[in-house]
């Protein structure tokens, strides 16, 4: 098992990284592209979809085309906030009523919000590798680092269930340990920022230009974001009976067990910037 997640992992990066760090974003938005279709395909297959393969297709192809002819800007504000609060109720709605309640949401309802919910995930991704490879980088190592300090943490300290019906491994203990890492990458990055002047046009900098009440709630809210995708994600899985989301990624699960806690915190993350103007 471990041997096949080291390879996978090697084999995904070999793909990822040289796209991320390519100063044109074209390549970068067709692999994502194709990883939000593979995305698609496992949710429609979680939710009981005969087609699944359709939808894959169509999440994967539709908005790079979009993105094609139109080109990766960041959406409005407000349509920006309007995907982060219809987030949040989502996610306390579900995380609240348990597993037993998501079958009884419409199907169709729980297809076209999830396929959506990729879509919109995808826009955001490419149009922060559009503000430079370091701006999305900042964003993806908060979600990284929240998650491995939320793992290790959990299993130092962890006593108290977040949510045992859920997910029975993760910890409030875990959660915090995940909060403190990310303010303590917040920290480095700034550090970082104050001698490599490149560092600058990153998520951290750029929060921290509001002041450092706004930069540490918008920390907080992002980190929380991560905790509740990853939830989420086992509740679905745990709803359909299964363990992963797919085989796609050997050793690793699916494509969605790997993005889940970012799906609600790029768009977010796309928004804070917006608003707090590093949209260059």
């Amino acid at each position: 098992m471990l041997k096949q997640r080291i390879l996978t992992a090697v084999g995904l990066l070999a793909i990822l990284l040289p796209a991320l760090l390519w100063r044109d974003t074209a390549p970068f938005a067709a692999v994502t592209a194709a990883l939000m279709g593979a995305a698609a395909w496992e949710w429609g297959r979680l939710n009981g979809c005969s087609a699944a393969w359709l939808a894959g297709v169509a999440v994967a192809a539709l908005p790079w085309l979009l993105w094609w002819f139109w080109g990766a800007a960041g959406w409005p504000p407000v349509l920006g906030a309007a995907v982060t609060v219809g987030w949040v109720v989502v996610l306390a709605l579900t995380l609240h009523r348990g597993v037993d309640d998501w079958g009884r949401w419409p199907r169709r309802v729980r297809l076209a919000g999830g396929w959506l919910a990729l879509a919109c995930a995808w826009w955001a991704v490419v149009a922060l590798h559009t503000r430079g490879p370091l701006m999305l980088l900042s964003v993806l190592l908060l979600v990284w680092v929240a998650d491995i300090a939320a793992y290790f943490g959990g299993r130092a300290w962890g006593r108290r269930k977040l949510a045992p019906r859920i997910s029975p491994g993760k910890s409030w203990e875990g959660a915090a340990s995940g909060v403190v890492a990310v303010l303590a990458l917040a920290l480095a990055w700034m550090a970082l920022s104050a001698v490599w002047p490149p560092a600058r046009a990153a998520l951290y900098p750029v929060l921290a230009q509001q002041g450092w009440l706004v930069a540490l709630l918008a920390l907080l809210g992002l980190t929380a974001l991560s905790v509740a995708g990853d939830l989420f994600e086992s509740l679905v899985k745990r709803s359909a009976g299964v363990k992963d989301s797919s085989g796609l990624l050997p050793g690793h699960g699916g494509v969605l067990d790997r993005i889940d806690a970012l799906l609600p915190v790029l768009p977010a993350a796309l928004t804070l910037l917006s608003l707090s103007g590093g949209d260059a």
